[in-house]
């Protein structure tokens, strides 16, 4: 029999044996490659949606806008003098633009502090940017129309009324335009010329807005940054587009961020599981051993099962990724389209691949290499694992009550084991504290009107179903974790139990185990998901969330974990112990 052939029936059979923790390695890096195939997938989607829409509004290639100044009586000459510059062949304005207050639906905008416009316009269309009107009808006197994403942040409805400067307009319709960005918070407004001029005042003087064609779109860009000056504010076509396409475009960094924290979990988690099966797979590893079979050998199938895992998760994810793209890239009210089709490349997939290889290769490696080493003798024997004694931590413990004094001692038996729980519950507090910081940030004090970002709300619902995930995967982790530290403890528990220990004390030993890792891997979280959430926010303001809930984290943590290590720990606990000494020293 071939060497391939061997170790593929063999890594099969094995896993036919232990098919719910093949399963489960399977979901725990699907959730990781999953989260990775949607971010890479979602590149580029948007750009469809705002060619349409830039297509049916004639929009404009650059947007002029003076800055206010007192003086209303007209636009100032050095915009007017951008109707003439060269490559540009039309233009629509300057349309005077107000910056009143606003009262709609329970809100209240003040412009001055929001960023809210008012541009007036003509009844008739334009050559050069004329609005879409999706819903009701364009403009009149006493009436305006609303940019659609605006009027989705409002909650308003045509045929409602609105007050600006305390001036009352009824809504007459909803727009669409590709001369400003539909995520601007909050948004733009369009009404009369007339009615425009009359909404300036000494404090809020008019601005003015020029929409300019150019003979090559091409060198829009360049042409904006040409013509920028102190006073005059240009946006090329190509820097409204990437605007627009801004919140899929962070919610795919969030995901790639997102799947590398799975990543690094599904690592922690799958450690501990091959770790688990390592143990349970002593006595066959020195069967193999027997009959002839190197360290090479048991190492290549050890390696093969979980390898051979990774790529059907590997799969899985694409899969799933690929299906949710659409979800996410759904273009925002203030566009008209469909999105691009989700790309799913050959480039692509093979990064997957090689993450969820990755994955698994990290996390079998080392039990791979060890159980490949294990005498034939040792193997067959299975012995229980011999602790490490540690003068400090006996010198601690004898001290404190008998299940702490358990909790600490089991702790200390598995260096690494502590680690990964402890890295295992830092990733997931991270996650936890980087949303908290996210959504402060979005319902901040003083918020104009109390609308949010559509972008950040997007990127908040993103990272909050990564840590859910993440949040799922951690209690998995630590159940397999207090079920590793049962069986791999099993001794010593019996032991303490021989010797006067109560089953609930040792329950509350093997609880109090998964505690030690657990509260630094919380605390070390908060710093950790600050840092993410400013990553995450690329520079701009960051809002701390308030003690109490750093602190929640912390001491939420603390409960679930104890929650759920109780089970595993109980069920251990209640072994006979004369049943566990007979077969320890047989």
């Amino acid at each position: 029999m071939g060497r391939i052939l061997l170790v593929s029936r063999l890594a099969v059979r094995d896993l036919g044996r232990r098919r719910a923790e093949a399963a489960l390695m399977i979901i725990i890096i699907a959730a990781a490659t999953a989260t990775l195939a949607l971010g890479l997938v979602l590149g580029g989607v948007t750009g469809d949606p705002y060619a349409h829409t830039r297509a049916l509004t004639a929009g404009p290639d650059v947007t002029a806008q003076s800055g206010a100044s007192g003086k209303v009586a007209g636009p100032p000459a050095s915009l007017t003098a951008l109707e003439h510059a060269p490559g540009v062949i039309g233009y629509s304005g300057p349309y005077p633009v107000a910056s009143p207050s606003l009262q709609a639906n329970g809100h209240t905008v003040a412009s001055a502090v929001a960023g809210f416009a008012a541009e007036g316009r003509d009844q008739a269309p334009a050559s050069v940017d004329q609005p879409k009107v999706i819903q009701g009808t364009w403009v009149r006197t006493d009436a305006v129309v609303i940019e659609a994403t605006y009027a989705a942040e409002l909650g308003v409805r045509t045929g409602q009324m609105i007050s600006l400067n305390g001036r009352r307009f009824r809504v007459a319709g909803l727009a669409v335009s590709a001369a400003w960005p539909s995520v601007n918070a909050p948004g733009l407004l369009w009404l009369t010329k007339a009615d425009a001029r009359s909404l300036a005042t000494a404090a809020e003087p008019l601005s003015y807005l020029l929409n300019l064609k150019l003979a090559n779109p091409g060198i829009a860009t360049a042409f904006a940054d040409d013509h920028s000056t102190d006073s005059l504010f240009l946006s090329s076509w190509q820097q409204i587009s990437y605007q627009d396409g801004r919140e899929v475009q962070l919610e795919q960094e969030a995901l790639v961020v997102g799947s590398w924290l799975l990543s690094m979990l599904a690592i922690a988690s799958v450690a501990v599981l091959v770790g688990g099966r390592m143990a349970e797979q002593a006595r066959r590893v020195g069967l193999l051993k027997a009959v002839g079979g190197t360290p090479g050998l048991i190492a290549a199938v050890l390696l093969a099962e979980h390898l051979a895992l990774a790529l059907i998760a590997a799969a899985a994810g694409l899969a799933c990724g690929w299906l949710a793209a659409p979800l996410l890239s759904s273009p925002v009210d203030g566009l008209i389209g469909t999105p691009g089709a989700p790309s799913l490349t050959v480039v692509k997939a093979g990064v997957v691949a090689a993450v969820a290889l990755a994955v698994a290769a990290l996390a079998t490696f080392v039990p791979a290499i060890r159980a490949a080493r294990t005498s034939t003798v040792a193997a067959l024997a299975d012995p229980a694992r011999a602790p490490r004694r540690r003068g400090l931590v006996a010198a601690v413990s004898r001290w404190l009550p008998v299940p702490l004094l358990l909790g600490l001692r089991l702790a200390a038996r598995r260096p690494r084991r502590l680690v990964l729980s402890a890295a295992s519950i830092a990733i997931t507090a991270a996650a936890i504290v980087g949303v908290l910081v996210i959504w402060q940030r979005e319902h901040a004090p003083g918020v104009p009107g109390g609308l949010t970002n559509p972008v950040a709300s997007g990127v908040s619902r993103v990272l909050l179903v990564i840590t859910v995930v993440l949040v799922l995967l951690a209690a998995v982790n630590a159940i397999f974790v207090t079920w590793a530290t049962v069986a791999d403890a099993r001794r010593p528990l019996a032991v303490a139990r021989s010797l006067g220990a109560t089953p609930q004390q040792v329950s509350a030993g093997v609880s109090a185990s998964q505690l030690v890792p657990a509260l630094p891997g919380a605390i070390l979280g908060i710093p950790a998901g600050i840092g993410l959430a400013a990553a995450a926010g690329h520079g701009g303001s960051l809002t701390i969330p308030p003690a109490w809930s750093l602190l929640g984290v912390i001491l939420g943590t603390a409960l679930v974990v104890a929650g759920l290590t109780t089970i595993p720990a109980r069920i251990g606990a209640r072994r006979p112990v004369a049943e566990i000494l007979r077969s320890e020293t047989a």
